[in-house]
């Protein structure tokens, strides 16, 4: 065995190196969550809405129980009809457990007020516990009793909700609000009382998210027309009459609807789904003060829910081709249905959670909210990271508890004295660059960094300079710089000699 060796770095396969991996630029946004789920509560079906308020995330479906972390579907079974309540903090399910049922039952919407008092529910549903209701009703967050003065009734499906201190906006399918006519879009007051706000809208709303600062409500959906004039999908009204305040003609293609709409202190941003050859299902910036498109990515597949959180917009979908966004990935068998981007530039940042599609419509999570420093995240997949987990999952800051996967040692050459060992780097699913650390006889001959994703594994190397005719042992593990791997199997090399070399055996 040697003592003492002298080594040299190579690296394998050069055109498969960083030139195909886009790391974001120094200065680019940090993402605030670890890509570990937490230990969370499971639904026996789908999760259409979240909202949460004073540690408190509440969450609407479509499901008839609810059921511990870690439990099987039919074991330890909580009753809970289309409706549950969360502690943000430790994810404990709360007493809160109104039923809201009908023939069709299901939540849609879900929107807090404010001021954190008082919750909206719309969906379609005829009653909430003993009470008749007509698919929106609002609770009070003290006591999870019902507010009665709020009674609306609304002929059809309820989707989106948005809330100011004086006004609780619903969208959807309906014509008509306590007898009033109302095409898919209302205004009532928060004691229940319908204003004077109406738009003509042609086809479901599905999304809003007003902003009280420029008087004005976004809207998205599948419509074309908007009080007698063309909008496609996507409209800003006046908050205060329901007129047009501005369209944006050119943004969506036909046969792409938007799903989901939110803002932060300058942008505001659209998540949309198409249908069809040459559709749009990526997500789009917009300025808010002036309407100006900033960026749009054309990430294929269906995105249903964005966003905005401490600098950085997150994205549910079931993406399956970003290779037109900066730090995108390709075309490939699998999908990724949770992203990160800069707000900035829309690049993907090196955040990979995931979820399977799941039940209903195979999409997997539709719905985001965030409470104590918490990302909550609701749909209609059944694992999370590879492991069952169903309709709904979280993640926090820390502690980041997983390790870069195990990577495999395999010899590249050998030569007198000169052994080539060669590996494929692994992943993390949210630290981009990893560190591998390579080991001859148990002691440390190498280490080195590389930055990888789960499409982009470049192929590594270490050269090293032994005595000729010997034999050594070559294990190998990465890490994240918190969480290490287990180190590789082993690989035993015999290095040649000056006459084996040249008669070209092997030892």
């Amino acid at each position: 065995m040697a003592a003492t060796a002298v080594a040299t770095t190579t690296l394998l396969c050069p055109a498969l190196l960083d030139t195909a991996f886009a790391a974001p630029a120094n200065g680019a946004p940090k993402v605030s969550f670890t890509a570990d789920p937490l230990s969370t509560w499971q639904t026996n079906g789908i999760v259409w809405a979240l909202a949460s308020t004073g540690n408190v995330v509440y969450v609407g479906g479509t499901f008839d129980t609810v059921r511990p972390p870690g439990a099987a579907p039919g074991e330890k079974e909580v009753r809970r009809r289309n409706f549950a309540a969360f502690d943000a903090t430790t994810g404990a399910l709360l007493p809160c457990a109104p039923s809201f049922t009908g023939d069709t039952a299901t939540v849609r919407a879900l929107k807090a007020s404010p001021d954190g008092r008082v919750l909206y529910a719309g969906g379609s549903f005829d009653r909430v516990g003993t009470t008749g209701a007509a698919s929106a009703v609002a609770l009070n967050t003290a006591d999870c009793s019902l507010r009665k003065e709020f009674h609306p009734t609304v002929s059809a499906t309820v989707r989106a909700i948005a809330t100011t201190d004086r006004a609780v906006y619903l969208g959807g399918d309906f014509h008509l609000v306590s007898g009033h006519t109302r095409n898919r879009i209302a205004a009532l007051s928060p004691q229940g009382a319908l204003l004077p706000f109406a738009a003509d809208i042609d086809a479901p709303v599905r999304a809003m998210s007003v902003v009280p600062a420029r008087g004005r409500i976004y809207v998205g959906g599948d419509f074309e027309r908007i009080n007698g004039r063309r909008a496609h999908s996507l409209a800003a009204l006046n908050s205060t009459t329901g007129a047009t305040a501005h369209s944006y003609p050119h943004w969506l293609p036909p046969g792409s609807a938007v799903k989901s709409i939110a803002y932060d202190a300058t942008r505001f941003y659209v998540g949309a789904e198409g249908r069809g050859p040459g559709i749009f299902d990526g997500r789009i910036a917009g300025r808010l003060s002036d309407d100006t498109l900033l960026w749009r990515d054309d990430c294929a597949g269906a995105t249903q829910v964005v966003l905005a959180y401490r600098g950085v917009l997150y994205s549910a979908s079931h993406a399956h081709d970003c290779s037109g966004t900066p730090g995108g990935f390709p075309e490939r068998n699998d999908r990724q249905h949770l992203l990160a981007q800069s707000p900035d530039n829309r690049t993907i940042l090196h955040w990979f959670p995931d979820t399977n599609e799941g039940i209903g419509e195979d999409l997997g999570p539709r719905a985001l909210t965030v409470e104590r420093g918490v990302l909550w995240v609701g749909g209609e997949f059944t694992k999370v990271n590879d492991r069952p987990q169903q309709g709904l999952t979280r993640f926090a800051a820390g502690p980041d508890t997983t390790a870069p996967q195990v990577p495999a040692l395999s010899l590249a050459t050998t030569s007198p004295g000169k052994a080539t060992i060669r590996w494929q780097a692994s992943w993390d699913r949210d630290d981009a660059s990893l560190t591998y650390r390579l080991y001859r006889d148990g002691r440390l001959v190498s280490q080195q960094h590389k930055s990888s994703t789960y499409w982009h594994r470049p192929w590594m190397s270490y050269t090293d300079v032994v005595p000729a005719g010997t034999r050594h042992t070559y294990r190998l593990e990465a890490t994240d710089g918190t969480n290490t791997s287990p180190k590789s199997a082993s690989l035993s090399v015999a290095v040649p000699t000056e006459t084996n070399a040249r008669t070209g055996s092997a030892e």
